[in-house]
């Protein structure tokens, strides 16, 4: 415990929240995984550190490690694909042009995009086996959170977001207003973090997931009622 802020535990079946297939609909024709989340990818943990004090403090970070090993040791096959350039993701250069991971994913907000860095620098140079490493490419992506939170306060700081890798869990995560998802807004509604997995030619294709846009989800300027357009389940 830091401060006023928690640190989000993974969740346990019946303290969630319930997802959209608990509501009877389902997405696509691809079964999930067992627990419909980038979990489901072997040795994938994420870790969540969500930060709510006073009136305007509504900030976090969420770490994703690939395995959970050593990273820099151990590199993972990466890529990346930029739809809006309007962002200041960190390690895009080495990552597009070398295609490796070599660090965790951390997710903060925008003005903490340094700190998190230096977390992520910190939490690998720790590592056993790391101790002549003199250059490392951070991964660290980002998104506006001041709406609702005082993004010029410092927070997460360093500490932090190394809490956020260092509980980092395979299993069940949480999803929601958690993390790098406790002050996002989408479309003029409450955004949060969300994840899901799909079973596609014996292989597990994860992802996850953390939606932040201004204006109104619709078309002609009109909300749009999305649920009832969505594939209802069919009993198995």
């Amino acid at each position: 415990m830091i401060g006023a802020g928690h640190w989000s535990a993974p969740l346990l079946s019946g303290d969630k929240m319930p997802r959209l297939r608990d509501l009877g609909y389902a997405l696509g024709q691809y079964p999930t995984g067992p627990l419909n989340a980038i979990t489901d990818v072997a040795g994938v943990a994420v870790g969540h550190v969500t930060l709510i004090e006073g009136d305007r403090t509504r900030t976090g970070a969420t770490a994703i490690l690939a395995h959970p090993g050593n990273l820099f040791q151990d590199k993972r096959p990466a890529a990346l694909a930029v739809l809006n350039g309007f962002g200041k993701f960190a390690g895009a250069t080495q990552l597009a042009e070398l295609g490796q991971l070599e660090t965790p994913i951390l997710l903060t907000n925008t003005l903490a995009v340094g700190r998190a860095i230096d977390a992520i620098n910190g939490y690998t140079l720790d590592q056993p086996g790391n101790e002549r490493v003199t250059s490392l490419n951070a991964v660290v992506g980002e998104t506006n959170d001041s709406r609702l939170n005082d993004i010029r306060a410092a927070r997460p700081t360093v500490a932090e977001m190394r809490a956020a890798m260092d509980t980092a869990r395979p299993g069940p995560v949480a999803e929601g207003a958690v993390g790098a998802g406790t002050g996002t807004v989408a479309f003029g509604m409450k955004g949060g973090v969300g994840t899901a997995s799909r079973l596609v030619g014996g292989q597990v294709l994860a992802c996850w997931c953390r939606p932040i846009s201004a204006g109104i989800c619709g078309w002609t300027g009109c909300r749009w009622p999305i649920l009832p357009r969505m594939m209802p389940m069919v009993p198995s």
